[in-house]
Order: structure tokens, then sequence, then C-alpha cells
């Protein structure tokens, strides 16, 4: 009997198979999880339906999490067929690649806005239309974030302000949503390749200089990330909420 036997997940943030919310998504179900994805726009779906497919996800939803509307609908959907589930994964992040290079200075109002709302008022959103799906069933609510949330690094600029704006709102939701028994963690992950690191500057050279300095002399994989998040959202981390776990090898304890 698997960690999640039982339990039904819902998953946004899948963009092909190298991203950290597949491996979450593989490691759920291998621990017994129902599944439901969700995917951005047609472009993404082309990646999404097959990998879906190939782990039996009953729902393959569409949805633009910069519309409201688009959030009511797919929780709605997934109201009408499965009644409630127990775990949200929000692993998704924007901004515009001219925002993730040069001078902090040069973030315009535009990529801002844009980098905030997708990146951090997008788990408000989803955990809003959420919480009366996952009410009474002591679910878990689960976000990806960065280190560059809490210290400066090359080139993360205006993504590194979203970040610690998605941490605060972790703890803030999960003071709201504890007295109903829903957990509300994230998982600060070092450098990854993923289609979202590709968009910084420099992830090369900084991915180098974490696998020199961390404790763990090792850079991450998403397996690590999966693994941790399985924890995260079993009965296991049932006392766990508002925090936010370092999965970097131990990088984000080093000084200098």
């Amino acid at each position: 009997m698997g960690l999640l036997s039982g339990k039904k997940a819902v998953i946004f943030g899948v963009a092909n198979e190298k991203s950290i919310a597949w491996a979450i998504t593989e490691a759920f179900k291998r621990e017994g999880a129902e599944l439901a994805l969700t995917y951005a726009n047609d472009m993404v779906a082309k990646r999404v339906r097959p990998l879906a497919e190939s782990v039996g996800a009953e729902l393959v939803l569409p949805c633009d999490v910069r519309s409201d509307a688009e959030i009511r609908t797919v929780f709605g959907e997934i109201g009408q067929v499965w009644g409630g589930f127990d775990i949200l994964v929000h692993s998704i992040a924007f901004a515009n690649k001219e925002e993730l290079k040069g001078s902090f200075l040069n973030t315009t109002r535009e990529g801002f806005a844009m980098a905030l709302d997708i990146s951090a008022y997008s788990l408000v959103a989803l955990v809003k239309e959420a919480a009366p799906l996952m009410q009474g069933r002591r679910g878990s609510v689960l976000t990806m974030t960065y280190y560059g949330a809490q210290k400066v690094f090359p080139n993360y600029n205006v993504m590194g302000v979203a970040k610690a704006a998605l941490e605060a709102s972790v703890r803030y939701l999960a003071e709201t949503l504890g007295p109903d028994g829903t957990r509300v963690n994230a998982i600060s992950a070092g450098p990854l390749k993923t289609l979202a690191a590709a968009g910084v500057s420099g992830f090369n050279q900084i991915a180098g200089h974490v696998e020199e300095k961390a404790p763990l002399r090792s850079n991450i994989t998403q397996d690590d990330v999966a693994d941790s998040a399985l924890y995260l959202c079993s009965y296991l981390a049932r006392g766990v909420t508002g925090e936010i776990l370092f999965v970097d090898s131990g990088y984000n304890i080093i000084g200098l």
C-alpha cells in the first residue's frame, strides 16, 4: 500500500518530462494517488497529454492561471468528477526573459506585475477555489520556490521578489487553512535544468558554484524534489505546515 493510496492530487505546472511537477506526478502515481493535470495552452498540451496518459491521469484540463474564470472552471469540473480531493501542487512561475538579466533596476512595471501574478498570486487564486473541495480531508497544498527569494542571485531579479511573495503567501495560507486541517508548504529546490531555469542568464555558473560549495558537493535531481514532495503531502508530514523545506544539498546553510 502506497503512501498516497486513496488520495486524489491535482498538479499544476507540468511542462515536459524534465519538469519538477512531472517528477512529482510520477512519485505520486508510484505511491497510489489518483491524478489530475492541467496545462496552460495548446502548445503545452501537446507535451502534457501523452505524459498524462502514461500515468493514467483521470483528468487533463486547460487552465491559464491568470484567469479566475478558467480556474473556477477547472475546479468545477474536478468537483463534478471527484467530489473533492486531497493534494494541490502548484509548480508555476514565469517572468519575461528580459527581466532576468542585467540590473534589477531595469525591471519594468508590466514585467513586475506579470511575474507576481503568475508566480505568486496564482497560488492564492488556486487555493481560493480549491479550499471548498479539500475541506475536511486534512489535505496538503505544496508550491515550489528558490533560495533567490531570500538571498540575491545574479540575474534572478524580479523572480526573486515574486518567490519572496510566494513564500510569504505560504505562511498566510497555512494560518488561514490550518483550522480545517489543510497544510500549506513549499520546497526550495536547488538549481535544476528545467524550462524555467533556461530563462535565467548564467544558470550553468550558478549550478557549478552550488555543486562546488554545497555540503554534499552535488546538485540535486528532480527525483530528490519529488521524494520530498511525497513526504510533505503524505501522512508522514501531518504536523508540518507553513514551512519552506530546502532540498539543495545543504547549500543554504553556507555563509561564505
